[in-house]
C-alpha cells in the first residue's frame, strides 16, 4: 500500500512516498522511509507524530494513502504569542489617537 511520510522545518519540507505492507505501523513507516537518517534531530521518543493532522501513537496501524507526519517541538507558546500581539495592537491603536 502507498503512504507518505512528512517532516517540515521552517524553510525546508520533506515528503516521501513509499510502498509498505499491510499492517505496517507508524513507527515502522518512519524507519522504512529513511527520514531519520536525513534528519538526525528527530527523536521519536520526544517528538509527536500523527496521521493527517491528528496525533497518533507509534504503534498505530497505517491504511492506504495515509500521510504520516512528524511534528517539531514548538519554539513559542501560541497562546502567549497571541496575547503579546493583541497587547501590542492595543498599544499601537491608543498611540495613534494622540
Amino acid at each position: 500500500m502507498l503512504i507518505e511520510v512528512v517532516y517540515a522545518l521552517e524553510k525546508k519540507q520533506t515528503l516521501l512516498s513509499l510502498e509498505v505492507q499491510q499492517g505496517t505501523t507508524l513507527k515502522q513507516a518512519i524507519e522504512l522511509s529513511g527520514i531519520l537518517d536525513t534528519y538526525p534531530q528527530i527523536d521519536l521518543l520526544k517528538d509527536k507524530t500523527g496521521i493527517f493532522g491528528k496525533i497518533a501513537k507509534l504503534d498505530a496501524i497505517l491504511r492506504e494513502k495515509d500521510r504520516v507526519e512528524i511534528y517539531r517541538p514548538l519554539i513559542a507558546d501560541p497562546k502567549q504569542v497571541r496575547k503579546d500581539r493583541a497587547a501590542k495592537g492595543k498599544t499601537m491603536r491608543s498611540s495613534k489617537k494622540t
